[in-house]
């Protein structure tokens, strides 16, 4: 079982047992709940925190855990927010682009399933694939240094900057990064940066949703460039430059979301010189690096690593290979384009905390760092590989044109005519939880897919599992397309 099912498990059993209390009475020890449920203490710790969070137990350091005596705080009358309707809508009638918030592509893989749920839709490592005692020995060890707690230069700490350039290689500089929270945050940053509201900008077609959210949430209306099995079609990049006059372009090169695809080395430089053509830049979302698996050979270089004009603003990060808590990346570009990402960067967020700084020089720095990522190297080999074999063997009807060698999903076509909507739910009743392929497209996808995430869970069993689960939604939504 998972932690976190095990957590929420263990605080519905001892919610539901409250009532044994009186206010203030003491609950059983931490040892006794670890003895009496067969769970871990850190299982324990979590789900006491949970129910304390609610309000509904009191915890004393030394002392142990107390239902918590009932609030006297009297209910507040009803209020009328219709008026938020107006506020939030009438200011945006001239906006070219409407900049409402779609969270939902994004939410998909970020919300934790019901328990019991196969998580085919996560977007971050299993528990078991994170370095959790190598990040926990960094930041014990990063909040020892001298002045950890202490104000960090804006940019990013120095050593962290200069981590970041040699890795990316080329004449990449540490002048030329930012320490940034996240790539999320830097993708946001890199897109208020480049384009005023109400601009296009061209992103991959299909592409990653939260990056698509970002867009549109700043008034930015995303135009489509499709990709095929070595990324981006350079002549249809060319084609969408001219045409709209777009002076952004997003890109994954490596181990694209969704489909997987790594731009092929005659594409790279075409796509670099098209953009240099058009007077524009190519933010580069090089989000999974560092999620190579086993078997992919020698990587290519960053595109920026190979760019002297300033053409490239690249966003790098460790969050995939290490913890969805983990948030520290980089934001690199050349010329006068830098000074405005930092001014930008500084407005919205000041600087990424010290002791988290402090903790990613400490974890990149040890010997165990190169160990983990031999690790998950292997182990993403080993559930892609099991993934890719039960899903031909169980559920041919669904193509899978392409097996990436990094990453952490794969991309399904479904049968011609296909409803995603109707497969995820039926997925989702049969016990699987997948991300339905629509909210990867800015504009009408030609076909439907779905996608399925194998690193968030716990190992091939579940894959198994998960898949023959999917066969039971195939025979609902499709039952004339099983081969015999």
């Amino acid at each position: 079982m998972q932690e976190r099912s095990s957590v929420g498990e263990l605080a519905d059993q001892l919610r539901r047992e409250l009532d044994r209390y009186s206010p203030g009475g003491k609950l059983p020890s931490s040892r006794a709940l670890v003895e009496r449920f067969r769970v871990s203490p850190v299982t324990v710790s979590r789900a006491l925190a949970q129910l304390s969070a609610e309000g509904l137990v009191v915890t004393r350091p030394g002392a142990g855990a107390f239902r918590a005596r009932p609030s006297r705080v009297t209910a507040a009358p009803a209020g009328d927010t219709s008026w938020q309707e107006v506020a939030l809508s009438a200011d945006g009638a001239a906006d070219l682009v409407p900049r409402s918030v779609d969270a939902s592509g994004v939410t998909v893989s970020l919300a934790a399933p019901p328990p019991g749920v196969t998580e085919f839709n996560g977007g971050y490592l299993h528990p078991s694939l994170q370095p959790e005692r190598a990040m926990a020995a960094a930041l014990a060890r990063a909040g020892r240094r001298p002045g950890a707690w202490g104000r960090p230069p804006m940019e990013g700490l120095p050593e962290l900057r200069e981590w970041f350039a040699r890795t990316i290689g080329g004449s990449v500089t540490g002048a030329e990064v930012l320490v940034s929270a996240g790539g999320q945050t830097s993708l946001t940053t890199a897109l208020r940066a480049l384009a005023p509201p109400g601009a296009p900008v061209l992103v991959e077609s299909p592409t990653y949703p939260g990056m698509l959210a970002i867009a549109r949430a700043a008034g930015l209306r995303p135009v489509p460039v499709p990709v095929d099995p070595d990324g981006v079609r350079p002549e249809l990049l060319a084609d969408a430059f001219r045409a709209t006059g777009a002076r952004v372009f997003v890109c994954q090169p490596l181990f694209q979301n969704p489909t997987g695809a790594v731009l092929a080395p005659d594409r790279r430089a075409q796509v670099l010189r098209i953009a240099r053509e058009a007077g524009a830049f190519v933010v580069e979302d090089d989000f999974v690096r560092r999620l190579a698996h086993e078997d992919a050979g020698p990587l290519p270089r960053p595109l920026v690593a190979d760019d002297p004009d300033g053409v490239v603003v690249h966003v790098g990060s460790l969050t995939k290979a290490t913890s969805p808590s983990f948030r520290v990346s980089a934001l690199v570009a050349r010329g006068p384009v830098l000074e405005r990402l930092r001014a930008i960067q500084v407005v919205d967020t000041f600087f990424v905390p010290r002791p988290l700084q402090e903790a990613a020089l400490e974890l990149v720095g040890s010997p165990a760092w190169p160990r983990h990522l031999r690790s998950i190297a292997a182990g993403l080999r080993l559930r892609r590989d099991a993934m890719t074999t039960a899903l031909r063997s169980r559920l041919p009807e669904l193509a899978l044109p392409h097996v990436p060698s990094g990453g952490y999903h794969l991309w399904l076509r479904l049968p011609d005519g296909g409803d995603e909507g109707a497969f995820t739910a039926a997925a989702l009743r049969a016990g699987v939880a997948l991300t339905p392929g629509r909210p990867y497209f800015s504009a009408e996808p030609p076909a439907a897919h779905v996608r399925l995430s194998f690193a968030a869970v716990a190992g091939t069993e579940e894959i198994a599992e998960g898949v023959r689960r999917l066969r039971t939604a195939c025979d609902e939504v499709f039952p004339t397309n099983r081969s015999t």
